[in-house]
């Protein structure tokens, strides 16, 4: 067994560590269903109201979504996930509530812990359904707030719950923290790579992950070889590194604010310019979409995923990239917030591109690729599980198709999932890193 699968077998490991504990008592069923309509509402503005009037209740979602093409059920269709919301939307503040209520039948703990099943375990917030709906729904913001609610009944999967507490209460997860990253970049020190640790008068700041230090630490070393390289003025610090943002994937907009104003406030008191985010999709998401609304007030700095850090350093001629000569024919996942909520799509292409890569495309590719089936928590949780494994067998059919010799991403969660589900199914093709492929090819 490789160093890539036993560190990966770690963390899973780790992960079954934390058990599945029974829902916390002290909140009678009433209180719960109070909680969630509460939450619910707070979070049905105008804008949300429109899209579940508009939703014409096509299905044609449920054709973008891989737990539906998995399951063909319709339970598992992205309309039916939010179904909920529309319900406390048409008794509570429709503006006809007055005639839907007497044939709107009020949610109930039994629904709650139902759905809890269809939008945690059943759906990783990849919005593909977005993309496809024909008339412009954001049906994965209207899903995201019923896992809201359902974390507000305090009925959110356990795992989350005790991750999320854990980084909000303790800055760290699973353990990782800024210990763990002084170790990490002491064992980089000894390879005679440098990242410089609470550097005063650095304009850059490098983030990094859990996923990242637990399962890929070399991920951080060619991300400080190519923020080196470029000639950044660049540092990390230990008490504010951590780009996963467990809030978010939880549902618990709190906690997602905490995690991204211990960032602002270090890179506010140390007048950072540039924050780039590594090779995780929410991470960079929350932090360049979401982080204003976290803080009250735009950002204070600019935030780049790596991948835009490379493209920009390429295109000033700050670095530059060998050419393969083997042939190695590769294929590309697009990590759903890169692409589809970032906008990522080409520039990773054209990295690859630029070292000589025979790059085969799955079909669909780019802003329509599907999901890898681990995101937005999906791969912690144990209860999702066989679901998860049988969306991955849709990708990895997809990759099988293209007859490439490896797969690269530039995800670190999604690095984790393929590995898992590759193990699982005995499919064996290598997972490339970008950042560590980009770093393996700098031209001196």
């Amino acid at each position: 067994m490789n160093q890539e699968a036993i560190n990966v077998q770690g963390f899973d490991d780790a992960l079954q560590d934390i058990e599945p504990s029974v829902e916390r008592k002290g909140l009678s069923d009433k209180e719960r269903v109070r909680r969630a309509k509460q939450a619910f509402m707070r979070k049905l503005d105008g804008r949300k109201a429109v899209d579940m009037e508009t939703c014409l209740h096509c299905g044609m979602c449920a054709e973008a979504c891989p737990f539906y093409e998995t399951t063909q059920d319709e339970r598992y269709a992205p309309v039916h996930k939010y179904r909920l919301l529309r319900r406390v939307y048409r008794r509570e503040l429709s503006p006809m509530r007055f005639l839907y209520r007497p044939f709107t039948r009020d949610i109930t703990i039994e629904d709650l812990r139902e759905w809890r099943h269809y939008v945690f375990d059943a759906c990783t917030g990849c919005a593909r359904c977005d993309m496809i709906c024909p008339m412009g729904v954001n049906i994965s913001s209207l899903i995201r707030i019923v896992r809201e609610g359902i974390g507000a009944a305090d009925l959110m999967p356990p795992r989350l719950q005790k991750l999320k507490n854990e980084q909000r209460d303790k800055n760290s997860i699973v353990g990782i923290d800024g210990q763990r990253l002084r170790q990490e970049v002491a064992k980089l020190s000894e390879e005679g790579i440098t990242v410089p640790l609470d550097k005063d008068g650095a304009d850059t700041m490098l983030l990094s992950t859990v996923t990242e230090l637990r399962l890929f630490p070399s991920q951080l070393g060619a991300n400080a070889r190519i923020l080196s390289k470029a000639g950044a003025n660049w540092t990390m610090f230990p008490d504010a590194f951590e780009a996963a943002n467990i809030g978010y994937v939880a549902g618990d907009t709190k906690a997602l604010d905490v995690a991204v104003k211990r960032i602002v406030d270090k890179a506010k008191e140390k007048n950072i310019k540039t924050v780039v985010v590594p090779e995780t999709g929410h991470g960079y998401q929350v932090l360049r979409w979401l982080g204003a609304n976290a803080i009250g007030e735009p950002l204070p700095f600019e935030v780049l995923s790596i991948i835009e850090f490379i493209q920009q350093a390429q295109a000033d001629g700050r670095i530059a990239l060998k050419k393969q000569s083997n042939g190695t024919s590769i294929t590309y996942l697009d990590p759903c917030r890169l692409s589809r909520k970032g906008g990522l799509i080409d520039e990773p292409r054209d990295i690859l591109k630029s070292m000589g890569f025979d790059l085969r495309e799955t079909e669909p590719t780019g802003r329509e690729n599907y999901c890898c089936g681990g995101g937005c928590g999906e791969y912690v949780l144990s209860t999702g599980s066989e679901l998860r494994h049988k969306v991955f067998n849709l990708k990895k059919e997809q990759f099988i198709e293209t007859g490439a010799d490896e797969v690269v991403t530039a995800c670190a969660s999604c690095r984790f999932n393929l590995l898992v589900g590759g193990e699982k199914a005995g499919w064996h093709t290598p997972i490339i890193s970008l950042v560590e492929t980009v770093a393996a090819n700098l031209a001196e």
